[in-house]
Order: structure tokens, then sequence, then C-alpha cells
């Protein structure tokens, strides 16, 4: 039983950065702007947070400083595509670039120090429950905000007026303009929530899955964010469940290495990138249903009437 329960710990744990970095693009992409920097933006907030922890001795000043180097890049990014009009594939496919090479540099200093993760939440009385009790009140405090984020999106999104008009602007924003909705503000904003995401779901990886600084640490998780959007067809509930699902494909190729499978542990490794190929390819099968849910404006360039 123990066994059981480290295995579902790990899975969370796993689960969590590509969880909040997946909801943040969500938002994203309903508002019609694609950005492929997701890779970068996450790599950044986790030198970001492990550098500030370091020099500050606080892991909570660590991941305010993830959150807010995640919301730097990514404002960035929203200066190039939304006020100078540049593609966006290119420039979201540049930031990651930049991001890595940035993060490497600036994390330098760091390879190797030593790290100091976020405590997990423990409440007397519930986290002491058999099983159940470090589940779902022993996680570190990033999980809870991924759940809650989580929600809190798909009530934005779908109950509210305002997620009414950046769905609206996603569908067709020569439409919204028209109707005298400021588009470029809607996207400003955005952007930038999807950027603070990242950062934080970068920050998740150097504060509390491995507590320390590595170059390309966040190896590719960035993009599986990016593949969980559409996996999830856009919808809030449906990343939280694809989030998991890739964790533990993740977890297991550990485990399965770990209990000496004979199988070869590169092959092991690529399972979360064949299974994020397979759910891509899958998906692509069923174009109404993909036409169906897909912002219509995505990917397009708006330069308002002067």
């Amino acid at each position: 039983m123990d066994i059981t329960v480290n295995i579902l710990l790990t899975i969370a744990t796993a689960a969590t950065p590509l969880l909040i970095a997946a909801i943040g693009e969500l938002v994203v992409e309903r508002s019609g702007v694609l950005n492929l920097g997701v890779e970068g933006m996450m790599i950044m907030g986790a030198v970001g947070g492990f550098g500030a922890t370091y020099l500050t001795g606080s892991p909570w000043i660590g991941l305010l400083a993830a959150i807010a180097m995640g919301a730097v890049f990514s404002l960035l990014f929203a200066v190039m595509t939304l006020s100078l009009a540049t593609n966006q594939v290119a420039t979201g496919l540049s930031l990651t670039l930049l991001g890595l090479g940035l993060s490497g540099m600036m994390g330098t200093s760091f390879v190797g120090q030593p790290g100091e993760r976020l405590p997990n939440l423990d409440i007397p009385g519930l986290t002491s429950i058999p099983v159940i009790g470090r589940l779902l009140f022993g996680q570190d405090p990033i999980f809870y905000i991924s759940i809650a984020l989580t929600a809190a999106v798909m009530w934005f999104l779908f109950k509210t007026r305002t997620g009414l008009t950046l769905r609206s602007i996603g569908d067709s924003h020569t439409s919204a303009h028209a109707l005298g909705i400021h588009v470029i503000r809607y996207r400003y904003l955005a952007v930038i929530f999807g950027g603070a995401c990242a950062g934080l779901a970068g920050g998740h990886l150097s504060l509390v899955y491995t507590p320390q600084w590595v170059e390309n640490m966040t190896a590719g998780r960035g993009w599986i964010a990016l593949a969980l959007v559409v996996f999830a067809s856009w919808r809030p509930w449906r990343v939280l469940a694809g989030a998991y699902i890739f964790g533990a494909v993740w977890i297991g190729q550990l485990h399965a290495q770990a209990f000496g499978i004979p199988v070869p542990s590169q092959f092991l490794s690529s399972l979360p990138y064949l299974a994020t190929v397979v759910v891509l390819v899958l998906i692509s099968r069923n174009k109404r249903l993909t036409m169906m849910n897909t912002p219509a404006s995505l990917g397009q360039p708006f330069v308002p009437d002067r």
C-alpha cells in the first residue's frame, strides 16, 4: 500500500507542471493567440525560481520570481506578435530557443548548488489518515494551486461575461473589434497570464519536483503542455485528465526502469513523447471534433483599423 501511495504521489507531482502550463496556454489559445514559447517560459521560470530561492533562502520568494520571470518573458512575445504583428509560430519558436540559451547562461553559477524544497502541506489529524491523507492533505502547495486554477479557468471561460468575450475574440477577432471590444488588450492579458502559468510550472520543477537547477530540466514538458491543449479540445477539465494521464506515463516509465523490466531504457524514456505523438495522431483523425472546438482565429494576426 505504501508503494502504491508513493507512486500516486509522484504521478501527481509529475502532472502538476504539465497541468499548470497547459491551463495557461489554453487561455492564450482561447483568445486566438498561438504561443509556442511555453518551453522557453517554463525554463526561465525554473531558473528564476531556483536563483531567487538560492539568493534569499525563501522558496516562496522563489515561487513569486518564477511567476514574474514567465510573465515578463511572455510580455516579450506579446509585444512582438500583438503590437508588431510578427508571425506567432516563428516568434514562439524563437522564444523557446532564447529561453533555453538564456537560462543556461543565467544558471551557470547554480549548477550543483543545494536547493530548498517548498514544504508539503501538513494538517494534523488529516494528513495522517491512511492512504488518502497524504494524497489529499499532504501535497505541495502548487498541487492545490493547479487544481484551483483549473476550476477557476473553467468558471471564468464559461460562466462569466469576460470569459465569453475572450472566447468570442478567439473565434472572430474582426467581429469582436467591430462590436467595440479591445482585442489587443484582452490578448495581452491572456498572453501574460499564460506566461505566468508557464513560469509557475517551471518553478514547480526546480522547487518541488527536483529542488535543484539542471540545464534544460524542462525536458520537453512545454511541448507536451502544448499537445495537452489540443488533446483536451480546449476544455479545462480535459486538460486536467490529460495531464494526469501523461504524468502516469512519465512516472510509469521511471518505475519500469527501476523494477528492471527487460526493455531498453532509451525506449522507456521516450514513452511520454511517443504517447504525445500517438494522441495527436488519434485526435487529428476526427477532423469534425477538432474543427468544432478550435478557436477560429487561432494563430491569425490582428491589426486594428486606424
